[in-house]
């Protein structure tokens, strides 16, 4: 028999877990259906032990390296840049970097001031109060009177600059550019029964303690206090529309123990990321749906945006501890954030400045390199070099461009039910450009901060992987040497 429910959300991730938990709030009877299950802490392998090595495998946020069961294959050779995500409990939060800005008022209006994509049919003054409902639950560190966020109130103080930051910092200060006390999803108090992070084990590896701010450790357990049903190791494989009121009424899906199941509800809520969302459309085909359900615009999967990264690192002449610190949690800089014409290309980007890599990473980049050898100076060598770097992201605007798209891809995949996809992705002339304008300023602030050498490149293939200093970029990487 077909269970039935008030609301059902797939996909258990950033917005799926937010949304189960206010809709189950209000009295709701709400189910949300995960492929994937939750990472058990006791699967986290601390960095004593080498769990650094785990972000090679299964905390990994390349699906297609992860390989877990919950994965289905994405395709990523027509893109520069790959897939991230994570396929359970949490999603992508589980090994996101806590990072936590908010959009700006020109966001919402980008068409009637740049005469580019499409203005929203909301304003930012509709969402700030869904922002500061989720910043409650979620806990904001920050710091109060930023110029660029004016409205946003941390409930917590910011994670701690570092020698790092604090030497970044002196850089931007010396070019009066602005910079600000990272916006982090991570406690740096104890904060709603959640205890305050360490600040030892980088952002993006994972979570045991319940001080990051990811969905799982933040939305689940209320969602769960209010009844919401969490159906997790259920992937759900077909939409079924009731077609004399043109709305989606039923799934069907297989269960934890490989059942074919239905299920019905009023309202059905898809959150299964931008790339498992239109996967689970396309696939959804009929007579009646040739092109995938709710797809007559053939729109569906179209118009992908990535927000290509671009990578500074300075080398500096003595140790700034960067390894220590959540991952992507430092200072930011919006200088360049919103448009303008004399810079020769539209919109804007973010600095974010970011930890240095742990041993293992820092130890191949640097025999990769070959700034160090293996030897009997090895060590020596090694710890010359170990934490002596700053790090600057440079997170671009990007704009819907209709050939930028997730397809079904039939002979990429490991699920019987539903197709892999593929990501067809080109950067743009005024992406290109905009990254040549980051990359050049991050390494003027680099050297501002006292680096005595800098490399930049761009776009980032992986946002984990950091591309060694002093070598040949891949053909598809801008390069400033």
């Amino acid at each position: 028999m077909s269970e039935i429910y008030d609301v059902l959300i797939i996909g258990a991730g950033a917005s799926g877990l937010a949304s189960g938990w206010y809709l189950s709030d209000k009295g709701l009877n709400v189910a949300i259906f995960e492929q994937g299950e939750r990472l058990s802490s006791n699967s986290i392998i601390s960095l004593e032990e080498g769990g650094e090595i785990q972000k090679t495998k299964n905390l990994n946020p390349n699906p297609n390296i992860r390989n877990a069961n919950s994965d289905y294959k994405i395709n990523c050779s027509n893109s520069p840049i790959d897939i991230a995500n994570f396929n359970g409990i949490g999603g992508s939060t589980v090994l996101f970097s806590a990072h936590y800005p908010r959009f700006h008022n020109e966001d919402f209006n980008v068409f009637s001031l740049d005469k580019v994509a499409v203005d929203w049919p909301i304003k930012y003054k509709d969402l700030r109060p869904f922002y500061e409902l989720n910043e409650f639950h979620t806990g904001l560190s920050g710091l109060e009177g930023d110029p660029m966020y004016p409205d946003v109130k941390p409930s917590m103080p910011p994670v701690p600059l570092g020698p790092m930051g604090r030497q970044l910092a002196r850089g931007f200060h010396s070019l009066n550019w602005h910079w600000w006390p990272a916006y982090s999803a991570i406690n740096t108090i104890p904060y709603d029964e959640r205890p305050k992070d360490t600040f030892v084990r980088p952002s993006n590896m994972g979570d045991f303690t319940g001080s990051r701010g990811s969905t799982e450790n933040t939305f689940l357990p209320k969602a769960i206090s209010k009844g919401i049903h969490i159906k997790d190791k259920c992937q759900v494989i077909s939409l079924i529309p009731d077609e004399t009121r043109n709305l989606i009424t039923s799934i069907k899906y297989i269960n934890s123990i490989g059942k074919l199941c239905s299920c019905r509800a009023k309202v059905i809520v898809i959150a299964a990321s931008g790339i498992g969302t239109p996967r689970l459309l396309l696939s959804c085909k009929s007579s009646k749906y040739p092109n995938g359900i709710c797809n007559s615009s053939d729109q569906v999967g179209r118009n992908l945006m990535l927000h290509p990264l671009g990578y500074v690192e300075g080398k500096f002449s003595f140790n700034l501890y960067s390894n220590l610190g959540p991952q992507g949690c430092c200072l930011l800089s919006q200088e360049f954030y919103n448009s303008d014409a004399n810079r020769g290309f539209l919109r804007g980007y973010t600095f974010q400045a970011i930890r240095g890599p742990l041993p293992i990473e820092s130890g191949i980049n640097l025999l990769n390199s070959r700034q160090i050898q293996l030897g009997k100076n090895f060590v020596n060598q090694f710890l010359k070099n170990y934490n002596h770097t700053a790090h600057l992201a440079v997170i671009t605007e990007d704009l819907p461009e209709s050939h930028n798209r997730v397809i079904l891809d039939s002979n990429n995949t490991s699920d019987e039910m539903l197709s892999g996809v593929r990501v067809n992705y080109k950067l743009s002339e005024n992406t290109k450009k905009m990254l040549i304008h980051g990359l050049g300023n991050g390494r003027k602030i680099l050297k501002k901060a006292g680096a005595i050498s800098t490399s930049a490149f761009g776009p980032i293939r992986s946002t984990i992987e950091r591309p060694p200093p002093r070598c040949c970029p891949p053909p598809d990487l801008l390069a400033i040497s």
